[in-house]
This record gives C-alpha cells, sequence and structure tokens, in this order.
C-alpha cells in the first residue's frame, strides 16, 4: 500500500469530484498500462476501486475521479465529504483489468457517465502512441458529463465524439451508426451502467467475436439466492478445506489460517483471483473477462465456487 496526499480536487460535475494524488514520500509513481484501477482507502475505512484517468507516463500524480452514490455505503460518499487538499489516504499498486489488446489495428472507446474515467487513460495512451481510436462519450447532458472541457481541448479532441441525450431506445441505432466502419481489426472498450454496457455488447458483438469486445465493471453482479453445494478445496501444499454453502472460499481458507489477499469481496477488483490446477468453477465475479472464464484456470476466491466436487488451487 502506498500513502498519498490529495494535492488537487476539481468538481468535474456537480456529483463528481477529481482528485489528484501523490505520493507523501515525495518520490515518483511507476507507469501504469491504460485501463488499470487502484484500490483507495477512505476516510471511513471502505476499500472502493477507482480508474486512473490520468496519462500513464504521467509518474508525479496519479488522478482519480469519484462520482457521488446516492446509495452509498460510505465510500464515495465520505471521499466527497470528508477528504480535503493536504489530506493523507492509503492507495494499492495499479492493478488492469481492462488493457488494450496491443493485437487491434483500431480501438473504438465507448463510455457512459462516470465510465469515461478508464477510457480517458486509453485515450492519452492511444494518442501518445499514434495508434487508430475513437472515442464516443454518452450522457444524460452536458453538465452532467465530467471532463467535457478537458476533452474538447485535448490533443486528440477530433476523435472524440458526444452523445447528450440520446436515449435508452435510440443508443441502438447510434451504436450500430458507430460501429458501421469495425472490421476484424476493430477492437471494442466499454465502461458505465450495466444496462448501457449490455447494449453496447449486444450491438458490437453482432460484427465483431466476443473476445474483441472488452467491459469494466464498477459493479458486483447481482446477487443470487443460490447458496451453491458444498465443494472441496485443496491448495497445492496439499492442504484440503470443506466449503459448506453460503461461505466463499476466501473466508474458509482465512478460518484455516491461510491468507488470501482480498479487497472489495464482490468479485470486481481481482485481488483474490488465484490459479484453477484442477476441477471446473461456478464463476459468480465481475472481473474475469469471458474469455478467462471460459478457461477455467482462474477463480475469483472471494465470490466464486465450485462445480465440481473439489477445487485444486495454486497459492
Amino acid at each position: 500500500m502506498i500513502t498519498v496526499t490529495v494535492s488537487e480536487i476539481t468538481a468535474e460535475t456537480a456529483a463528481v469530484k477529481c482528485f489528484r494524488l501523490c505520493r507523501s514520500d515525495g518520490r515518483p509513481f511507476a507507469p501504469y498500462e491504460a485501463g488499470a484501477h487502484v484500490d483507495v482507502l477512505g476516510p471511513s475505512g471502505i476499500t472502493r476501486q477507482y480508474s486512473l484517468c490520468g496519462p500513464p507516463g504521467e509518474t508525479g500524480s496519479y488522478v482519480i475521479a469519484v462520482k457521488r452514490e446516492e446509495c452509498s455505503r460510505g465510500g464515495s460518499a465520505a471521499l466527497h465529504d470528508q477528504v480535503r487538499v493536504g489530506h493523507q489516504l492509503t492507495i494499492g499498486e495499479p492493478r488492469n483489468l481492462f488493457a488494450l489488446d496491443p493485437a487491434a489495428a483500431r480501438h473504438v472507446l465507448v463510455a457512459a457517465g462516470i465510465g469515461i474515467t478508464p477510457l480517458l487513460s486509453m485515450a492519452y495512451a492511444l494518442h501518445h502512441t499514434g495508434s487508430p481510436f475513437r472515442l464516443h462519450y454518452f450522457a444524460t447532458d452536458r453538465q452532467q458529463a465530467a471532463f467535457v472541457p478537458l476533452l474538447e481541448n485535448a490533443d486528440f479532441a477530433a476523435d472524440v465524439t458526444f452523445h447528450f441525450g440520446v436515449g435508452r431506445s435510440e443508443q441502438p441505432e447510434v451504436l450500430a451508426a458507430a460501429l458501421a466502419d469495425a472490421d476484424t481489426g476493430t477492437h471494442v472498450y466499454t465502461c458505465g451502467p450495466k444496462e448501457f454496457m449490455h447494449r453496447v455488447l449486444d450491438v458490437a458483438t453482432r460484427a465483431l467475436p466476443e473476445d474483441h469486445v472488452h467491459v469494466e465493471h464498477f459493479q458486483s453482479l447481482e446477487p443470487t439466492a443460490d447458496v451453491g453445494e458444498e465443494f472441496e478445496v485443496e491448495l497445492d501444499t496439499g492442504e484440503v478445506f470443506r466449503v459448506p454453502p453460503g461461505r466463499s472460499i476466501v473466508e474458509v481458507l482465512a478460518e484455516g489460517g491461510i491468507e488470501v489477499d482480498t479487497s472489495c469481496r464482490e468479485g470486481i477488483c481481482g485481488t483474490c483471483v488465484l490459479p484453477v490446477l484442477d476441477g471446473v468453477p461456478e464463476h459468480r465475479d465481475n472481473c474475469l473477462t469471458r474469455k478467462e472464464k471460459a478457461a477455467g484456470d482462474q477463480i475469483a476466491t472471494c465470490v466464486s465456487r465450485a462445480r465440481t466436487p473439489r477445487l485444486v488451487l495454486e497459492l
């Protein structure tokens, strides 16, 4: 974990604040990959994940944007209400579950609302390398869209298209037009409300293979009433643990003295993912990609379970 000092706070919209963070020890940060996020331990003691939205090569500071959620459980509300310039926070090292595909010939970035944050860092990175891209930004109106002046004046402003006030029923047609010239070398990246991302996926996968469409989730999957069947977890050390219905692998291992790094405990951040050596996972997370889930060689141990009587995991 890294101790950082808040050097600047900007109100991007009535609901979104932008926080610039510098290392408290004065050292530079390491560069990060576009699309990466960090864990932020807020003043309420709650850890949340926020995308880094500055230029990835900028090492003097990290920038995050936080939307105050109406039903906040203390994470976003505490950052908005309690944090001031000069306050210290604790963050984790950047992790990337939403990386640009280096094999893509062209990138289409599709954001809605606060989903602009990881795609903004992608736009910076793609412009820096001269890679062809287009950023489509959907929002209810200009006043509720973060970073509009920045995007309008960016060196890549010509590659940005704003879509303000486009209703849900109209979005599929607008998205289809945005992807009309997509070819086999095109990759699509989307972040925003779940329903919006579902519409992007629906439209994009009509023209492109599924593994060419990349999604970033801010929320966990809807909770399921299915507590699952009991199964066993065998570690590569030879130890075996029983995971009863309604208990997570992480919880059972912790009780047995085996600590697995965790953060969100909601299957979003990917901190607790472990390799699967044998057995079939039942994925209940929103951090692994469809391709990774289909491979079956990883599992988010904070939420996912097993389809087979035993899973063998590598610590």
